[in-house]
Order: structure tokens, then C-alpha cells, then sequence
């Protein structure tokens, strides 16, 4: 084959382009190679340039990094006389050697090929080899070729060599052989560095082993090294990691403590632990403090944010926060993470069309979607039963020449089992097999759902034991699936069965599976057994909840015993048992829970035909569960209802139709059920407060807002403490700062005991105005109250001295603040 090439010239960079033909068909385009480098006085053999291969027939490029190192007219002249005419000897570069080390299949053939390198005998081309190595991932022949480089004679102990080791077996969870490296290079008299602790410190906690790299940290100290921002990073991201959120703010404390800043990556590294230790409500807390800072979140910031308001619940806030980084106001782009998260929270809302939605905007925008958005999409259509659905996605993960995942299987699966289709769920359960993945538990309690749900109780029975065989014990779900397998079936003895199976392997009944036990000796009619296994339940101490009250009432009703339903109310309000205050009104709110309301409104119904004559606590109830299915208009034709009925609304029943009204974004509607109810004379309690506060937030009323301060005046000493706070909240916000003073002292005056966040809050507002003078008089008051102010009140103090109080002001704010320390004799004022 002929081959050709030219040299295009540019200004700044060169760019060598070559081609190769084919002479039998000149008119085809052939793969093209162009390196590029740029120019310099002189060329270092250690410079990286950029080598670009361009296939225009298969439409693939590829982008390289390329380096030389030193060749065989840079080694000493003693060498080039022993390689000087061996033909065995070759003149590679750098990369060239990583790419025929990376070709081996036979680890024990990297010394050979090592051995024919000229470069071998210039030991500055060791760190340069091991850098491309380990930059590729490959640890085991990483690990070959640096045994081979400590037998070289020019070999020389180097800490950046030991560092790049230290950080690939970090990727690769080695810790023991990470710790092993560490100790090596010391006996090789390599001195540790800040970079080898961090390497360190980042491969324990890649490991969830927080205690050692705390360890690592101390021991660094005694080094005389000082941590660098990216050693304070790797400590809290092992803490956060393993879900101990509480150390790793301890972590970051120490580190301000230290003077050593945080930046972003420490923000987001903080907002993952909280995410990892499930502290949803204190990771939006942090990240309100966080865009209070110079520090702007980048997207790694909102993908948290967005994750942790879909755990609380807060869909429509997250929606939002979408909706910005969309539109450029958060000034960073979505990436495949945010939509992933988008459609997972359409999927638990039960909004399927949407996820689809989200999923093709994430596509027009040029984003490829990885496993995990697949999987995402396909787990919201199994959800719902949506079989011909996930099986096109499942189709599409493998036409786009990704690998369906063990999820991915799991998630068709259950898609057949939902859609009535055990037999096809048992297929997709084969293919787990055939495609060389190993069932995991999950897995398999799909399958035994997918049987029981479809009454086939000898088949899910048949996979439980094939779980076993399997080596995978069965849990309490799979017992509960069983359990509510054998209610659909009607079949008593295998409740039995399946109840001592369960006692035989250990599983102990947690509030779930006695639910479903219960729940199928109902449906079976064994009444007394169902009755039984509830005194049981009590007696080992699980308490019921409102699920098993619910399950016993609803079937109570079924059954015609109406008596026996009015005693497990009893039981109900002597347990305190929050959201169900009588028996109806328990079912009806577990059928809200699951968004069922048609059978909330039936269960509504037979209530009044079975001539027990619905109460406030039961209208109560449908109100809730209009407001959980947002039906706002069904909720005011219920209340009218009441009335009609002569039920007289009580001050909870007013409260959730307030709820209604500000969920339904008609918060004026609260303020007139607010007169209804001084014309009814009903009382306002606390939650009636909490939605007219709401109401006039929304409506930004203030003086309506002022009017109800004066008309909750004289029941402040009744009110929670958590309202009264929310309304300095509101007044403060709103900037009327001499307002909310007022109001802390009438809640004062008024014997109420506050507490330090409601300090905070007033600290809070005064120092966004500027109000120093009042801030610190605030921080007398708690002195004289016995409360002590926490380290952040005085910090912000500080800080604003320095900043915004400018110098004058600067020196009186710290002689205040020395003052207050000397009174209070506390060194952690």
C-alpha cells in the first residue's frame, strides 16, 4: 500500500495530516491522521500532543494524547552503544510502550516487551509511563510494570510514581494494597507527601472506612503537613459517604476552624452526606445557607437539591428548580442526572405521560441517555403495569448498543407481573440467566409477586424455594407477598404454612407482615385467627399502626360487625394513633394514602346506608382525601354538604378545607372561612392559624397579617411555639423588622417559652437589614434568658463587622461581642 503524506500550515498550531489510499480504488476515502502540536522555542520530549484519527467511511474520530519521552539519542552514550545494531532493541515512544503493555493478555509478557524499550534506560520516562498507565485504568498491568521499573538499575524512588499508584488502587477500592504502597515508598525513603495522604485518605473513603482516613489525618498532622482543601474534601466525602453526615460536618467545621476555606466541591461534598444519611430537610437547609454565599451551585448542587425535595415530597419545588437550570436563571445546565431525577418523580406522582416527556426533551437537547435513565423510565411504566411500554424501552436499551442491567430485567419483569402476564414475567426471569446475570433478591420477589398477585400460590411458593436453592435467603417482603398471596387465593392452611415457614428461617413479623396476615385471614373469613394474630402482634410488642387498623375496620364492615369495628376505634384513640380519630375515617384515609378515592367515596357511602350517620371526624376524613387527589371543587361540595346535613364543622374540619383552598390557589377563600367560623363560633385552633398565616403569605397581606397577631394575642400561650415562629418569619421577611420586635415581645409578655431558633430568626432579619446594633442587643437578651447563642450567631456577627460594617463600626461590634463573652464566662460563646 502507497502512502502519502502533506503538511498544512496555520499561524499558531501545526497540524501533520496523513492518508493512505488504496490504489485499486483512489476515489475512496481512507482514514486520516493528524498531529497536532504547537510552536515552541524548542521541542520537550516529555510535551503532550494531541493526535487525532478520522475514519470517514465508518464516520468514527478518535482524540489522543500522545507523548515521546526520551528516545535513544537522549540516553547516555554507554547505553546507545549496548542497543546500537540489536535489532531486538526498539526505538518506541512513551505511548507506544503503553499501548503494546495494554495489548497483553499475559500479565508475565509486560517484562519482555519492557526489556526491548531503548527508553528504558532514561529513568525520567518511569513517571511519564506510569501516569499514561494508570490515566487508562489498567491496575494489574500498572502493577507489573512497576515491579519491573523497581528491578531497573537507574531505577530511583520517586513520590509522584508512588502517588499515581496510590490513587488508581483508590479507584479500584484496593485499600490494603493502597495502605501497602504507603508504607513501601517510605522503606524506599520517599517522604509522604500532601498529595500521597489525600490519595490515601480518598481510597478509604472510597471504601466506607471513615475511621481510618480519620486516622490518616492525624497522622499526617504529626508529619508536620499541613491538610489542603482537597485533603478536608477527601475527609468529608469518607464521612458523607458512609452516611456519618454528623462527622463530616464536624470535619467541615475543623477545616474553617483551620483556615482553609471551603469552595463548591466542599458545598456539594456536605450536600451529598446529608443526601447519603438521609437528612433530606437539613440538606435544603444547607443549600439556603450555601446561596447565601459567594459560592455559586453548579449542577452537581441541584441534582442533590432536586433529589432530597423528591424524598420530602416537594415535587412541584423541584419542578421548579428544573425549570430554572433550564432556562439559564441557576446559570448551569441540566445534565443526564437532573432528568433521570425528573423522571423519577413523575413516576412516583403517578404522571407516566411525563416521564416519557422529560425523557425525548432530554434527547432533543442532545444528552445520551445512560442505563440508569432507561431504567428510570422503564421502573415508571412497570409501576403501572404498562407492559408493551417497557418492553420497547427494554428494546431500545439494546439497540443503542447498551447492556440491559440486572434493573433493567427486574423492572420488565414487573412490568408483566403488574400487567396480569406471569408467564411472560417468567421468561424475562430466564433471560436474567441466559444473559450471564445472576438473579439478586429483588428479582425474585417480583416473580413471587408477579405469581401471587394472579392467584398462582403453588408457583410463587415453587420460586420461593428456588430462591433458596439459589442461596438467597427469603426476607419479610417476600413473606408479605406470600402472605397476601394466600388472602387473593382464599387458600387458610398455607397462611399457616407460610406464617411457621417464616418462624422456621427467623424472619420476625414486622408491622407490614402482620398487616398482610391479618388482611388475608380476612379475606378468607378465619375472623377470630385474623383477631388472634392481632393480640399477638401486641403481646411481642409491634405496635399497630394505621394500616392494621384499617385492615381490620374496612374488614369488619365487609363482615357486618359493626360493634367490633367501634372498639377497635376505641383502641385507636387510646393508642393516640395520629390521622384517624374513628373508624371510617381511618379506612377512608388509608384509601387517600393510596390515591384510591373512588373507594374512599364508596367506603364514604356505606357508611351512610348502613345507618351509621357520618360524623364531623368522617367528613373530616373525605376532606383529606380530596385534598391528597387536589379534587378542590369535591372538597367545598362536601363542606356545603355538612351543613346541609346539620353536622357542625369543627375547627380540624375548617382546617382541611383551608387546605384545600391554599393548596387550590384560592388562598382568599380562606380568609372568608376564617368570618364563617366567627360567625359559627368555632374555635381556631393551630392548624387554622397555620393555614390563615399560609393564606396571607401567598396573598402578601400584611395587614391582615397584623390583624391576626392581635387576634391569636390572647391565645399565644396555647399556640405552638412553631407558628408564633413562623410568624416572625413572615413579618421579617417582609421587612417590617419593627413589627416582628413587637410581636417577640408580646409572645414573651404572654409567658410563652421560646426557644434559640426563634432567637435566630430575629438575629436572622436583623442582620439582613443591617440592624447590628439590634443584633446585638438580641444576643444580650438570650445571655439574660440563660439561652447561649450558638458559634454561627457569632460568626455572622463577625463576619458582617468585617465586611459590611465598615471600620468605624467594625471595632465597636467586637468590643460588644468581647463584652458578651466576658459575662457569659463560656469560651465557646
Amino acid at each position: 500500500m502507497a502512502t502519502s503524506s502533506s503538511t498544512i500550515h496555520h499561524h499558531s498550531p501545526i497540524f501533520k495530516l496523513t492518508h493512505s489510499p488504496d490504489s485499486t480504488h483512489s476515489n475512496t476515502i481512507k482514514p486520516l491522521t493528524i498531529h497536532c502540536k504547537k510552536k515552541t522555542g524548542a521541542n520537550s520530549p516529555f510535551e503532550p500532543k494531541k493526535s487525532v484519527f478520522v475514519d470517514y467511511d465508518r464516520g468514527e474520530h478518535d482524540v489522543s494524547t500522545r507523548v515521546s519521552g526520551l528516545r535513544k539519542s537522549d540516553i547516555p552514550r554507554r547505553h546507545r552503544l549496548v542497543v546500537e545494531g540489536n535489532r531486538f532493541q526498539k526505538d518506541w515512544t512513551v505511548s507506544e510502550v503503553v499501548e503494546k503493555v495494554l495489548e497483553l493478555k499475559r500479565f508475565e509478557d509486560v517484562e519482555g516487551v519492557l526489556n526491548q524499550w531503548v527508553g528504558r534506560f532514561a529513568r525520567k520516562n518511569f513517571p511519564f509511563l506510569i501516569k499514561e498507565l494508570t490515566q487508562r485504568g489498567a491496575i494489574e498491568h500498572s502493577n507489573q510494570v512497576f515491579n519491573w521499573m523497581k528491578n531497573q538499575k537507574n531505577y530511583c524512588a520517586r513520590n509522584d510514581i508512588y502517588n499515581m499508584m496510590i490513587r488508581l488502587h483508590a479507584r479500584h477500592n484496593q485499600t490494603d494494597r493502597a495502605r501497602g504502597l504507603f508504607f513501601e515508598m517510605q522503606k524506599w525513603r520517599c517522604k509522604p507527601d500532601a498529595e500521597t495522604y489525600n490519595a490515601l485518605i480518598n481510597a478509604h473513603g472510597r471504601a466506607g472506612q471513615w475511621r481510618w482516613a480519620m486516622n490518616i489525618i492525624d497522622d499526617m498532622l504529626r508529619a508536620a503537613i499541613p491538610p489542603s482543601r482537597s485533603t478536608y474534601n477527601n475527609l468529608i466525602n469518607a464521612c458523607g459517604s458512609s452516611g456519618n453526615w454528623r462527622e463530616a460536618l464536624k470535619v467541615c467545621k475543623k477545616m474553617t476552624e483551620n483556615g482553609v476555606g471551603p469552595d463548591l466541591v466542599t458545598h456539594n461534598i456536605v450536600l451529598s452526606a446529608y443526601k447519603s444519611g438521609a437528612q433530606y430537610s437539613k440538606a435544603l437547609s444547607y443549600f439556603e445557607l450555601m446561596t447565601g454565599t459567594n459560592i455559586r451551585p453548579d449542577t452537581t448542587t441541584h441534582n442533590i437539591v432536586i433529589y432530597c425535595l423528591i424524598k420530602l415530597g416537594q415535587y412541584e419545588k423541584a419542578i421548579d428548580l428544573f425549570n430554572s437550570m433550564r432556562e439559564k436563571r441557576a446559570e448551569c445546565d441540566p445534565d443526564i442526572v437532573t432528568f433521570t431525577s425528573i423522571i423519577h418523580l413523575y413516576s412516583v406522582s403517578g404522571q407516566i405521560e411525563n416521564c416519557k416527556a422529560v425523557f425525548n426533551t432530554m434527547l432533543a437537547e442532545g444528552l445520551k441517555p445512560n442505563i440508569v435513565s432507561y431504567n428510570a423510565l422503564m421502573a415508571a411504566y412497570a409501576s403501572h403495569g404498562m407492559s408493551r411500554e417497557a418492553l420497547s424501552v427494554f428494546n431500545e436499551i439494546k439497540k443503542n448498543g447498551l447492556f440491559p442491567d440486572i434493573v433493567s430485567y427486574t423492572s420488565l419483569l414487573n412490568a408483566y407481573g403488574r400487567s396480569q402476564q406471569p408467564v411472560k414475567a417468567r421468561e424475562v426471569f430466564n433471560m436474567i440467566r441466559r444473559n450471564k446475570l445472576k438473579p439478586n433478591l429483588v428479582s425474585y420477589s417480583a416473580l413471587v409477586d408477579a405469581y401471587g398477585s394472579n392467584g398462582l400460590l403453588a408457583e410463587a411458593v415453587e420460586v420461593v424455594r428456588e430462591m433458596e436453592q439459589d442461596g438467597i435467603q427469603p426476607n419479610i417482603v417476600t413473606i408479605c407477598t406470600l402472605l397476601a398471596a394466600c388472602g387473593r387465593c382464599g387458600r387458610k392452611v398455607n397462611i399457616d404454612a407460610v406464617l411457621s415457614a417464616a418462624e422456621m428461617r427467623g424472619i420476625k413479623l414486622n408491622k407490614v407482615a402482620y398487616n398482610s396476615a391479618i388482611g388475608s385471614y380476612m379475606n378468607v373469613g378465619e375472623y377470630e385467627k385474623a383477631i388472634a394474630l392481632y393480640k399477638s402482634m401486641k403481646k411481642r410488642k409491634v405496635m399497630p399502626d394505621s394500616v392494621t387498623y384499617t385492615v381490620l375496620i374496612s374488614s369488619c364492615y365487609k363482615l357486618s360487625k359493626y360493634s367490633e369495628a367501634l372498639s377497635f376505634l376505641d383502641e385507636m384513640m387510646d393508642l393516640r394513633i395520629p390521622l384517624t380519630k374513628q373508624v371510617f375515617s381511618s379506612a377512608i384515609s388509608a384509601y387517600s394514602k393510596q390515591g384510591q378515592v373512588a373507594e374512599a367515596e364508596s367506603m364514604f357511602n356505606l357508611m351512610k346506608t348502613s345507618g351509621c350517620a357520618p360524623d364531623v371526624i368522617t367528613y373530616t376524613a373525605m376532606l383529606h382525601a380530596y385534598n391528597a387527589a387536589e379534587n378542590w371543587e369535591k372538597a367545598c361540595a362536601l363542606f356545603l354538604e355538612m351543613e346541609a346535613d346539620n353536622v357542625q364543622p369543627d375547627s380540624v374540619a375548617c382546617s382541611a378545607l383551608m387546605r384545600a383552598f391554599n393548596k387550590g390557589g384560592q388562598p382568599s377563600k380562606v380568609l372568608v372561612l376564617a368570618d364563617f367560623m366567627r360567625e359559627k363560633d368555632i374555635t381556631f385552633c393551630d392548624a387554622i392559624f397555620y393555614e390563615m398565616v399560609s393564606a396571607c403569605s401567598m396573598l402578601r397581606d400584611w395587614k391582615t397579617t397584623i390583624d391576626l397577631i392581635e387576634l391569636m394575642e390572647p391565645s399565644f400561650f396555647v399556640v405552638s411555639i412553631g407558628l408564633l415562629n413562623q410568624l416572625l418569619h413572615l413579618l421579617g421577611k417582609s421587612g417590617k423588622i419593627e413589627s416582628m420586635i413587637k410581636l417577640f415581645f408580646k409572645i414573651v409578655s404572654s409567658g410563652v417559652e421560646v426557644n434559640l431558633h426563634t432567637y435566630s430568626i430575629l438575629l436572622k432579619n436583623l442582620l439582613a437589614v443591617g440592624n447590628w446594633r439590634k443584633y446585638i442587643e438580641v444576643l444580650q437578651w438570650m445571655e439574660d434568658t440563660g439561652i447561649q447563642p450558638s458559634n454561627g450567631m457569632i460568626r455572622d456577627i463577625v463576619s458582617f463587622a468585617q465586611t459590611s460594617g465598615g471600620a468605624e463600626y467594625a471595632t465597636i461590634i467586637q468590643e460588644r461581642i468581647e463584652s458578651l463573652k466576658r459575662k457569659s464566662g463560656e469560651s465557646s460563646f
